[in-house]
Formats: structure tokens, sequence, C-alpha cells
């Protein structure tokens, strides 16, 4: 039997009325929604909160429709379409409170701009010019060549250059972004440590998986979808 909860304005009592409660659950919704399907742990880690407070604010949730649990060998949280329509509307409470929508629209123009950069240097980190192929066909990058290699970085290096400053001028911004500067810059010494993985393997807190998740920040902050967010 299906159930259907009713979108709360941001002003109606969800757990609680206070401005204090409506942040937890922005911050806990939020980081679902970017972190995708994860458990507990992963969500106190994201957030910074005590794991009493986050527990709690995730069965509240998850009592009013919002997320669901799933058990099994792979467990844990995830947003239901109601709640990620929650998220959107406490985002959108929360750049109106904060006034800095034109702010955030202009880093997001800024990051867009060297989206597709980064995307390429992924490929070019998975795959490389197979050097006994005079037609330039493709070969799996198996890390070989080191003149290959440490061009990509050091192109990675020039994009972290560009998206290094555009997540501190978010933090400025809203406090909620902080981090995503210095994790980028855990993760791009580790590839030039020589650690190949940290470039763009998924599950871990690779280059790429930290960029994906500002990337939906982003869009989640916006209430852009990222099927749409190139249509005119």
């Amino acid at each position: 039997m299906s159930t259907t909860h009713q979108i709360p304005d941001l002003g109606a009592a969800t757990l609680s009325d206070s401005t204090v409660e409506n942040a937890l659950e922005l911050q806990i919704v939020h980081a679902l929604r970017v972190q995708g399907f994860v458990e507990a742990g992963t969500v106190v880690e994201a957030t910074g909160l005590a794991v009493d407070e986050v527990v709690a604010v995730l069965y509240g949730l998850a009592d009013l429709g919002f997320l669901r649990h799933r058990e099994g060998r792979i467990s844990g949280w995830a947003l239901t379409s109601e709640g990620r329509a929650y998220g959107e509307s406490l985002l959108a409470s929360e750049l109106e409170s904060a006034g800095c929508r034109k702010g955030v629209e202009e880093a997001y123009r800024r990051f867009l701009a060297v989206n597709a950069s980064f995307l390429g240097l992924c490929t070019d980190w998975q795959l490389r010019p197979d050097p006994d192929d005079p037609d330039g066909q493709t070969v799996v990058n198996d890390h070989a060549d080191n003149e290959w290699d440490n061009a990509v970085i050091e192109r990675l290096v020039e994009v972290d250059g560009i998206v290094g400053p555009i997540c501190d001028d978010l933090t400025e911004l809203l406090t909620r972004f902080h981090g995503y500067r210095h994790r980028f810059t855990a993760a791009l010494e580790r590839v030039r440590a020589g650690e190949a993985d940290w470039f763009a393997r998924p599950i871990i807190d690779s280059y790429h998986t930290i960029w994906f998740q500002l990337h939906e920040n982003l869009l989640a902050t916006l209430g852009i979808d990222r099927a749409s967010e190139h249509d005119s």
C-alpha cells in the first residue's frame, strides 16, 4: 500500500518548528542527495554531526516518508522522491535567507566552463593511444607510459587551479561547501604521488568522486536537473 506524503512548507512543522532542527534536516537530506545510497556513518562523516543526532533525524524523516532504509547485503539510507523535493525546498529557503543565489550561479557557471575539460582528462587517464597502432586507436591505460600520465596530471593541476578558487568562493557564500578544496588537494597529492586510483576511481574519495559530488551539490542548490542543465 502506498502512502501519499505532502511536502510541507518550510514554515510548517516537520520534525520540529525550530531553526536548528531545519538546519539539521537540511544537512542530512542534502548529504544523502550528494552521496546517494549510504549508511548512517557516511552521513555522519559528511556532515560532521553527532551520531545520535544523525540517527534520530534519519528515522524521523523516514517516518515522514522522505527517506527509506534498505537492509541486506548492501544496506543504507536513500531519499524518496518526496524527500528529494523536501530537500530542494530547504535549499531554496537557505538560498533566499542567505541572499547569495547570484553568487552561487556565478560559481556554477565557472564550474561548468571547466567541467568538459575535466571529464576529458578522466577519459585520457583511463585510455591512451596505442603505440603500435598508426591510426591512433586507444587502449586501456595501464599507466606504464609515464610521459603520458605526467602530461595528464599536469593538466589536472591546471584544472585544480581553477576549481580551487571556485570552492573557496562557494564556502564564503555557504559554509556547507567547506571541505571541497581540501578534499581536491588531498586527492591530487595522492595522484601526484603515484596512486593512480585517486584520479577517477569510484567509491573512494578520488578527484572524480569529489568533482561529481560538487557538481551535484551545485545542481541541487540551484534547483537544476542534471539531465536538462544544458538545455537552452
